[in-house]
């Protein structure tokens, strides 16, 4: 390759290396290029004589091989959207997945009213808390985490949206909102058992351990939030979870015995159940 390679010439360098790491991952060669030259890919698409710069050529390598070590493409260019919101990530906070969505989806199904108050427990990136917000203004929205770095990111986020109706609280799990009660309570808490070797895998090693393992039991921090609910829901609130594919009946079965009703588990977009329901009072 040329010092001043054309993109054609950087974007099939950065296939090629990525197709040996990750067979599939072509797409993710584009993306990194559009971010390192700072273009958007159409007109890489459009423009594939164009020359680039050794140091951007070295820029785009670099990249490339962040990712070609398994790093997470939205660490790597440091954003993520989700829900339509283009969410800034990093190390800090997990990287927000699709399935997540159906939290919110259930959220705005749950309770059509325009005001109502929502508590989004251990919010890292605050992908729940600033999608709720974007689609119900009038909601207000207490956001909660135990990680300084991720509040850090999660109000970065609600800044950068114009977002202000969004409360976060530095506390682990109820432990902020003492006295206050919601309508809605949602979380996405760690549900992976601490020995499961998927964690020590890519993408989830580059991900914080602390959001994706509770400990030895993959059920505790579920329980943990089933079993303190009832004191921070008002009567016919609803308590929301998003909890590993195999899990649901494990989660039915804890939010039946603490007095839970309407008991419900729905399916993501693969068919895993990926998250549970259930109404207080």
């Amino acid at each position: 390759m040329t010092a001043r390679p054309t993109t054609v010439e950087l974007l099939q360098a950065g296939r090629e290396r990525l197709e040996r790491a990750h067979p599939g991952a072509q797409l993710d060669a584009e993306v990194l290029l559009a971010y390192a030259l700072r273009m958007n890919r159409a007109k890489i698409r459009s423009h594939p004589e164009e020359r680039c710069e050794p140091h951007e050529r070295e820029a785009y390598l670099t990249l490339i091989e962040r990712r070609a070590s398994g790093e997470p493409l939205a660490y790597v260019v440091g954003a993520r959207e989700f829900w339509s919101l283009e969410l800034a990530v990093g190390p800090a906070v997990l990287v927000p997945r699709p399935e997540t969505e159906l939290l919110v989806e259930r959220a705005l199904t749950l309770r059509a009213a325009t005001d109502g108050a929502i508590g989004d427990l251990g919010t890292g990136s605050g992908a729940i808390a600033l999608a709720l917000a974007r689609e119900r203004p009038g909601w207000h929205i207490v956001a909660t985490d135990t990680s300084a770095g991720a509040l850090a990111t999660a109000r970065r986020n609600a800044s950068s949206l114009g977002i202000a109706s969004v409360e976060f609280l530095s506390g682990d799990w109820f432990a902020p909102l003492a006295g206050r009660r919601f309508h809605l309570l949602i979380s996405n808490p760690p549900y992976i058992a601490a020995q499961d070797p998927v964690l020590d895998a890519a993408p989830l090693k580059f991900e914080p351990r602390a959001a994706l393992t509770p400990g030895d039991d993959a059920l505790s921090a579920l329980r943990t939030i089933i079993r303190g609910a009832p004191q921070h829901l008002e009567r016919g609130g609803w308590l929301l979870l998003e909890h590993g594919a195999t899990q649901a009946p494990e989660v039915a079965r804890e939010l039946v015995v603490r007095g839970f009703a309407h008991v419900r588990s729905h399916r993501d977009l693969a068919g895993h159940e990926r998250m549970t329901e259930a109404r207080w009072g």
